[in-house]
């Protein structure tokens, strides 16, 4: 099925730049750069949508004053364009309403994968080097499918490339430490809503 573009016609070049990538009209649909080419997405799935408003509900409880949380900003990496599920960074340059996030204000940010292989390869080939190259701490990687499921697992940098700190699955808790400290269980991510976010044994 073909995927409906924005209002305005994006640039036919061969390949394109970060100045580019935040020239664009704004859309409904997500657009990023990878490897100089535009990536079109339409809206991700509900239960995904929830996932991920649930995850920026869960950060946003335990964020500092100093730090903000959101569902979503062009963030240049590198040469490229990402925009992850999840957000947070310094509260101040958040709250100035500019059009790309600098990574240096990153602290976090969070992916949640969708079905279908081309999906895949983005949330754990593309974005992980994208945030690597962009020097963002903390990078969350939730899963909605497989055994276990959702599971939550937590990357962070080292020497330029992110390493494994911690999966966890739903039925345990899930505990960060950086960039604040944050402890849930990751099934209040996905089915019927709970009274209250929190973790359990």
């Amino acid at each position: 099925m073909a995927l409906a573009m924005p209002a305005e016609p994006m640039p036919d070049r061969d390949e394109f730049t970060v100045e580019d990538w935040l020239a664009l009209p704004e859309s409904e649909q997500r657009i990023e750069l990878i490897d100089g080419s535009y990536v079109v997405s339409p809206l991700a799935a509900t239960n995904h949508q929830i996932c991920t408003g649930r995850l920026r509900d869960v950060l946003l409880s335990a964020a500092p004053e100093d730090m903000e949380v959101t569902e979503g900003a062009n963030v240049p990496c590198a040469g490229e364009g990402a925009i992850p599920d999840v957000v947070v960074g310094d509260a101040e340059p958040m709250l100035a309403g500019s059009v790309a996030l600098d990574p240096q204000y990153i602290h976090l940010v969070a992916e949640v994968v969708s079905p279908g292989r081309s999906n895949r390869r983005r949330d754990f080939t593309d974005k992980p080097r994208m945030y690597a190259a962009a020097g963002i701490p903390t990078f969350l990687r939730v899963e909605l499918i497989g055994e276990g499921a959702p599971c939550v697992e937590v990357l962070v940098l080292k020497d330029g490339e992110y390493v494994q700190a911690d999966r966890v699955c739903a039925g345990r808790t899930l505990r960060i430490a950086e960039p604040f400290e944050v402890a849930f269980d990751p099934a209040v991510l996905v089915g019927p809503r709970r009274r209250e976010v929190r973790g359990r044994e």
